[in-house]
């Protein structure tokens, strides 16, 4: 078993659409944390996200030096993944071939994608390596996962990798077992929602959780009835912006109860109100389905079934999920997600050689 006795001092940064969350781990221990937001009017002056770049990495270097924190004592930097290439999950090196790829937006543009762009700039001027782990375009997929039943569309890979493997590797080391030597069904539920079915440390089928298929979630349809949404496509009453927004954004809990937070619709069951009690349940209804379809993934071979991510949170939610479930194997529950944290460690696992950093495009 690996003994770490070596201290490696981490600058992490985890880029959102108005703010920048930076942490500093001296191995797995926080050291320093900073949430700097970024008002409309500084980031309206952008033409676009990649173009914030040089005014976020000097925010963040300027925290820093209000810190106390040296940019000559750090021994990496690692930054949130971008929308990038499908790629199997781990730990990667930031190289010309990602930066490239993340100012281009090889699949689409998030203010995730300034992550890589920023360590990389850090680390180069201090001579660390800079890098990412398992950003949202992990794919792992099975063959047969990728068929979708229509031939013209494939079924993607885009979930909540980074803390999907995070927790699944708490767990492991938990019960004093690798990830690579488990089963697990492993849940994220925020205002997206992705069922990941883990195979000995893959996740070999998972629901697309930007604009795909699976559960409804607060914000987001999930699967709807395909003729359906055809013909409202082409009733000439809406734009094609307005179906993706009532898809992704205006889906889901906002949909039916207009709202996306958890706690009120809870205040409003409590209150009585039929409409959102039913709502409720069937969220928790149709993740318990995911779960299911998951568990024939594996062949009903499942170590444990793992819930996370804001809504985890919710006791009477997870409640109704867990009545569904519980005969197939035990349910964890690890509420919220720590990103930063999650970073820290997949970049530690290469600076402590339990890893070894692949190389993008894989």
């Amino acid at each position: 078993m690996f003994v770490q006795n070596e201290i490696f001092r981490i600058l992490i940064i985890n880029p959102g659409s108005t703010s920048t969350k930076i942490g500093v781990y001296d191995n797995e221990q926080l050291v320093f944390e900073d949430t700097l937001r970024h008002s409309a009017e500084e980031l309206a002056q952008y033409p676009s996200v990649i173009d914030q770049y040089a005014f976020r990495k000097d925010a963040i270097i300027a925290s820093l030096e209000s810190g106390g924190v040296a940019l000559n004592g750090l021994q990496a930097v690692c930054g949130r993944g971008g929308l990038l290439r499908p790629i199997a999950g781990g730990t990667y090196i930031v190289n010309d071939q990602m930066i490239e790829d993340l100012k281009k937006g090889y699949s689409g543009q998030h203010a995730s994608n300034l992550g890589g762009i920023i360590a990389k700039k850090i680390a180069d001027y201090v001579e660390i390596p800079a890098y990412i782990v398992d950003p949202v375009v992990v794919d792992e997929m099975h063959p047969l996962a990728r068929i979708s039943g229509f031939s013209l569309i494939s079924r993607k890979s885009i979930f909540h990798a980074l803390n999907q493997k995070a927790v699944a590797r708490r767990f492991a080391k938990e019960i004093g077992k690798r990830y690579e030597e488990l089963r697990l069904i492993v849940t994220h539920m925020g205002g997206g929602i992705t069922v990941g079915a883990h195979c000995f440390g893959k996740v070999i089928d998972v629901n697309n959780g930007l604009h795909g298929d699976g559960p409804f979630s607060p914000e987001r349809a999930g699967t709807v009835p395909t003729g359906e949404l055809v013909d409202l496509c082409y009733s000439g009453t809406y734009f094609r912006t307005e179906i993706m927004s009532k898809l992704v954004g205006k889906g889901g809990l906002v949909g039916y109860l207009g709202t996306n937070d958890a706690v009120t619709v809870e205040k409003r069951i409590e209150a009585g109100d039929g409409e959102a009690a039913l709502v409720y349940e069937a969220m928790a209804y149709q993740v318990a389905k995911e779960i299911g379809s998951a568990a024939a993934v594996l062949e009903g071979k499942v170590d444990a079934i793992i819930l996370t991510g804001g809504l985890a949170y919710g006791k009477q939610y997870v409640e109704m999920i867990k009545s569904r479930v519980n005969w197939i194997s035990e349910v964890v529950v690890y509420p919220g997600e720590d990103e930063l944290q999650a970073l820290a460690e997949g970049a530690l696992r290469i600076l402590n050689g339990e890893e070894k950093a692949k190389t993008y495009p894989a």
